[in-house]
């Protein structure tokens, strides 16, 4: 992995204690060097992403490079989120990637119509998620050129 990736935020939204862990594994395994910002549910990710709440004092205007957002959360669910995220010109081009245990077709579908950019299922082996962890350093971090890294807003 480039040493470019290093200033690059990884928002990871992940309510599980253990998928957290096991996320974090790979993407150090994986030689991810980009920063890793966790929310542990739906409300503190909002919080995070516009600067309310416990994140009040952080600088809204520095988004992350791209959200990892899993969609069975507490208190406000990965499909609010991603709602909200769309509907606020701040957040609206950033990066979203699904990332969830749910094989649903009405969660696929939905998370698409909301605007997700990709759906993937979460990998339970853990080589097979480390694999996960390096397509996506090189392509979300590397390869992917993002509207939120040039400091573009989309106009209402």
């Amino acid at each position: 992995m480039s040493t470019q990736t290093i200033d690059k935020v990884i928002l990871l939204v992940e309510d599980n204690p253990d998928d957290r862990d096991l996320a974090l594994l790979a993407f150090k395994e994986a030689n991810i060097t980009s920063k890793i910002i966790t929310c542990c549910d739906g409300e503190e990710a909002l919080d995070y992403l516009f600067a309310t709440g416990a994140y009040v004092d952080r600088d809204a205007r520095i988004m992350p490079e791209v959200m990892l957002l899993d969609l069975k959360l507490p208190k406000v669910d990965g499909f609010e989120v991603l709602k909200r995220v769309r509907e606020d010109p701040r957040t609206k081009l950033l990066p979203v990637v699904v990332l969830t245990t749910s094989s649903e077709q009405k969660d696929l579908v939905e998370s698409y119509q909301l605007g997700a950019n990709s759906y993937v299922r979460k990998p339970v082996d853990f080589g097979k998620f480390i694999d996960f962890a390096k397509q996506f350093g090189l392509y979300w971090l590397e390869l992917n050129e993002s509207p939120v890294r040039r400091g573009i807003r989309r106009e209402n």
